[in-house]
């Protein structure tokens, strides 16, 4: 997953707008802050606060468990040796050992060189990138048969695209699985390829986004009160990172409740326990 940066007069402000931008839970985001804001004179601040943010990558498995499923592999071989039979000792050489070349060391890579070249680079127009994604969802309509039109609102930097039309669940998916792929591939064809690092770009089919939400709204609260009557916690479901997000965000001032996301995607799930 690709890094995103986004600025604010503060860090937590900076951090929040990473957030919406990658619509994940915090504790699903990995951070660095790039710049901070500096004390000036009269207790006022100056400059603003950076931040480089992206989903936080899935633990790769142990080394442990690893050479365990490869020891169990190797035992089920025809003349393989079995796990408990010590290793033949193997005997010592006389060949003197072969000198190591030093390693060639690598280019410099630095991420500021990487942030101040993209800072040279023309900034792209909100609307050229709306209109690039757009032409792409259009096409995707026109390539499956479907009729529909396309709406995108602009606000600053932020693009939000609503595709309208019958049968649309096709590019929707289950719990909008198909529509995080449409979202996905919509970047790529227009903010990847104009060279575009500022906008924020959201797409939504037949509004699943937003009768997804209001049902996660009801049911986490429903949630939360039994959670509270019972004072044991629950594990929901495993969600995606956007799911888990309108979670925590509709419980987050729930009086004597608290969320959490548990374990590692695909199945990483939020638990909801008693404050």
């Amino acid at each position: 997953m690709e890094w995103v940066e986004t600025t604010a007069a503060t860090i937590e402000e900076a951090k929040n707008l990473a957030l919406d931008q990658l619509g994940i839970a915090e504790d699903d985001a990995e951070f660095e802050v790039i710049d901070e804001p500096k004390q000036g004179l009269f207790g006022r601040t100056r400059g603003e606060a950076r931040v480089r943010a992206r989903i936080r990558p899935t633990s790769p498995r142990a080394k442990n468990e690893r050479r365990e499923r490869g020891a169990k592999s190797a035992s089920r071989r025809p003349g393989a040796r079995p796990a408990d039979e010590p290793r033949p000792r193997r005997e010592s050489s006389t060949r003197p050992p072969r000198e190591r070349k030093p390693r060639a060391e690598r280019p410099d890579t630095d991420d500021d060189g990487a942030r101040q070249d993209r800072a040279d680079q023309p900034k792209v127009e909100a609307a050229t990138v709306s209109a690039a994604a757009a032409t792409f969802l259009e096409g995707i309509l026109k390539a499956a048969g479907l009729t529909g039109n396309v709406v995108a609102t602009i606000d600053n930097d932020d693009i939000d695209i609503q595709v309208n039309g019958d049968d649309l669940n096709v590019f929707v998916g289950q719990r909008g699985a198909t529509l995080m792929a449409v979202q996905d591939l919509t970047r790529v064809v227009s903010q990847r390829r104009l060279g575009d690092h500022e906008t924020h770009l959201r797409v939504d089919m037949g509004s699943y986004r937003e009768r997804r939400r209001e049902a996660l709204g009801r049911f986490s609260l429903k949630v939360a009160a039994e959670v509270l009557a019972s004072g044991e916690p629950r594990a929901l479901e495993a969600m995606n990172s956007a799911d888990r997000k309108i979670i925590h965000d509709t419980l987050a001032d729930a009086e004597g409740i608290a969320t959490r996301s548990e374990g590692e995607d695909p199945q990483r799930r939020v638990v909801v326990v008693p404050a």
